[in-house]
């Protein structure tokens, strides 16, 4: 299928172009504005224009019968301390929610602790608290197979809000209101509005019933013509969790009722536009911020919805944001302004691995393994777009075409990769160069990589590493922020024998000038900026990207031919050479990431598990606490089982556990801390926050320690560590004592 991107002509356009492009957002944003101002449904009485509407879900506590609101927290703005207090109506056995504005610091505090915590439903009711499994409410339970299944009612293609006996209902519980007289047309710049909250009243609650009374007048017709979709959810990684988590089985069930009458609305006006195609794109960037997985963060300026895919996936949550169309302006959909030269541009759509023609240049951005379903992924806007487009969307095939998608890991992803890069090679000429575009955590998946440029005859030429992420969120979470750009050719032929014991310097040597270049650049940003660019996990990467340029030279590995080795099934839990040296890449970019505050030197007379706790607890203070990087880093520094210095282990709430939270047994000789040097600071740690004092502990370490005298300062140099970075303040306090009495010992004491 080829679609003539003339017919666009979006980016690059001509100042005529985007101009009649711009009138047309205008005109549609208007049309649909006027519509929804003509029904009532997003003006209050006042004349207030509705900015945003917050909804939650509801279940009822199996042992009161009482009906819950659910969210993990009921913090609504921040900055002007605005929070949802539930009030018990006993005769209604439900809860009212105030909206309370101005609250003291405690009690924003409080509510930051909801009713949804560690996957239970938590309430406390006339002084008694209540826990009960989410998982029990939905009534989960074992199928044969060994998959999970439960009591959920799988919606129908007729509903779009739960019914009365569903087990999750969904709540309106409030409002951001833009005042009257705060806004310009109806659309004015944020600085110039005036906003506030408020719970709902009978009046928004009888707007709410309007709008159901019109989508439930029109779903079907909607549907028929391509307004809202019809298409069901197929069963996937990424999909399966809308059927087991909400019950949700079409598309349209993702968005509530006031998404769909706005979207139907939308789509309508931009069916009958000049450049109905403008609409499409619009449509679908629209679609990204209009769906009730948009959470709302209370931290985010006075509180706001964020997008669909803030990572790649397809989330639910048990609170939502609904932005009012108020915020869907011309300037939402603003485009882009960068020339682009006037060449020939042409859209091939056709599997990578038959392209269908010559090029000296291929850009690809892969599957990253199991890490992304793009797929899947892809339906929530297919969904939407499919029926009856414009040209020239009409000519396109509006399917994800999962059977033809590289997905999974091991030897299918191996396979399904090979045969598109070995495609692309064979059609561009020997001094073509290809790009790919890579990002993953696991070494497996990297060591999978390398076989596969091998199987297609290809050899990584030159790698860099691009920081791609920048907000904040995902710097402070330990998330990877970047991705590695890998260029490649053809390899030349000619043999090149690659051992093990020859490869390993060349490795390590490769991924120390690597890192060195990024930490000399983090440096030099964090003194002009005040924050680096990247963090550990992508440091650590970057080590990955390394090896493979090494490598990806060899046509021999071990004495076996590259293309064999790549291409022969592994077994079970089999680590190949090339397991190993990517594995050493990761540990040599590992132990170059000395923590800050302590010295090079100290850093190398570390032991693994003094290496990992350390190099965590430094991440911590960074604000990241991904489990991936735990697992990651405890395999690079040979952790036996980092599982017992850890003190939380959830996905993305991981800790290691803090110095008062080790019990006698996590430090004896039987463990790794326990024999280490680190596991006797933090018994003496331990003892000197039950007051004994310092000059006593280190009599202690003097007793227990031969090597005392020539470790003395290492010790005092990782307490003072702890004293910085431990979150207890008493135990930071102590290290500090217990340091200083270390570093300023006089001989004979």
């Amino acid at each position: 299928m080829h679609a003539h991107l003339g017919a666009l002509n979006i980016i690059g356009a001509s100042p005529e172009r985007r101009a009649e492009i711009e009138q047309a957002q205008r005109e549609v944003a208007a049309a649909v504005d006027a519509e929804i101002t003509r029904l009532g449904i997003e003006h209050d009485e006042q004349g207030n224009r509705a900015k945003a509407y917050l909804y939650c879900l509801e279940a009822r506590c199996p042992e009161t019968g009482w009906w819950v609101p659910l969210a993990p927290s009921w913090v609504i703005s921040r900055t002007r301390r605005v929070i949802a207090r539930l009030k018990p109506d006993h005769a209604g056995k439900r809860f009212d929610i105030e909206i309370v504005s101005g609250v003291s610091e405690k009690e924003l505090k409080a509510a930051e602790r909801g009713t949804v915590q560690d996957g239970e439903m938590v309430y406390q009711l006339d002084g008694k608290t209540y826990r009960t499994p989410i998982k029990t409410l939905r009534g989960d339970y074992r199928l044969p197979d060994g998959s999970t299944a439960n009591r959920l009612r799988r919606w129908e293609k007729t509903d779009f809000k739960p019914r009365p006996d569903d087990i999750f209902q969904e709540r309106l519980y409030c409002i951001q209101w833009i005042r009257r007289g705060g806004q310009a047309e109806g659309r004015p710049p944020a600085a110039r509005q005036e906003t506030f909250f408020a719970a709902p009243t009978g009046a928004d609650m009888e707007r709410e019933r309007r709008v159901e009374a019109i989508v439930a007048g029109n779903l079907a017709r909607w549907q028929a013509e391509g307004l809202v979709p019809d298409m069901p959810i197929e069963p996937g990684e990424e999909t399966t969790r809308l059927f087991r988590e909400r019950g949700w089985t079409y598309w349209h069930h993702l968005f509530n009722a006031r998404q769909l009458l706005s979207m139907a609305l939308t789509i309508q006006e931009w069916r009958t536009s000049q450049v109905a195609n403008v609409g499409w794109i619009n449509i679908a960037k629209m679609l990204n911020f209009y769906a009730k997985l948009c959470q709302w963060l209370p931290t985010q300026g006075e509180g706001g919805p964020k997008h669909v895919f803030y990572n790649q996936a397809l989330n639910v949550f048990y609170n939502y944001a609904v932005r009012g169309f108020v915020r869907f302006t011309p300037d939402f959909f603003e485009l882009s302004r960068v020339t682009m030269p006037d060449v020939k541009r042409e859209i091939v759509s056709v599997p990578a691995n038959h392209p269908q023609q010559h090029c000296e240049f291929w850009i690809a951005d892969p599957p990253y393994a199991d890490a992304v379903n793009y797929h899947e992924i892809t339906e929530f806007f297919i969904a939407w777009l499919r029926k009856n487009p414009p040209k020239p969307f009409d000519e396109w095939v509006w399917d994800s075409r999962r059977a033809l998608a590289i997905k999974g890991s091991g030897a299918e992803f191996r396979r399904g990769m090979v045969a598109a890069y070995r495609a692309m090679a064979a059609h561009m000429p020997d001094n073509g160069v290809q790009c790919v575009m890579f990002t993953h955590q696991d070494t497996g998946v990297w060591s999978d990589l390398i076989a596969i440029f091998w199987a297609a005859g290809l050899q990584v030429v030159a790698a860099w590493y691009i920081a791609t992420e920048t907000t904040s969120e995902l710097k402070q979470g330990g998330y990877v922020q970047g991705t590695v750009i890998l260029m490649l050719r053809k390899r030349a032929p000619g043999e090149r024998q690659g051992f093990r014991q020859r490869l390993l310097p060349q490795v390590r040597q490769e991924v120390q000038r690597q890192m060195e270049t990024m930490l000399h650049l983090n440096e030099r940003v964090a003194a002009q900026h005040g924050a680096p660019v990247w963090n550990d996990a992508d440091l650590q990467m970057a080590g990955y990207a390394a090896a493979l340029k090494v490598l990806t030279a060899c046509t021999h590995i071990g004495g076996e031919e590259v293309t064999a080795f790549a291409l022969r099934p592994r077994t079970r839990r089999e680590v190949t050479v090339v397991d190993d040296m990517v594995q050493q890449a990761a540990e040599t970019a590992s132990n170059l990431l000395v923590p800050e505050g302590l010295s090079p030197d100290t850093w190398g007379r570390l032991t693994g598990i003094e290496r990992f706790y350390c190099r965590m607890l430094e991440m911590e203070a960074a604000g990241a606490h991904k489990l991936d990087n735990y697992q990651n880093f405890a395999k690079a520094f040979h952790v036996g089982d980092y599982s017992q210095v850890m003190g939380d282990m959830r996905p993305n709430q991981a800790r290691v556990k803090r110095v008062s939270e080790f019990a006698g047994r996590d430090l004896t000789e039987a463990t790794e801390l326990g024999r280490s040097r680190l596991g006797r600071l933090i018994l003496g740690l331990q003892q000197m926050l039950r007051e004994t004092e310092a000059r006593v502990v280190v009599e202690q370490f003097k007793r227990e320690m031969d090597d005392f005298l020539d470790v003395r300062l290492l010790l005092a140099e990782v307490l003072a560590f702890l004293a910085r970075k431990s979150p207890e303040h008493p135990v930071r306090e102590a290290a500090e004592v217990l340091a200083a009495r270390l570093k300023n010992l006089r001989f004979g004491e």
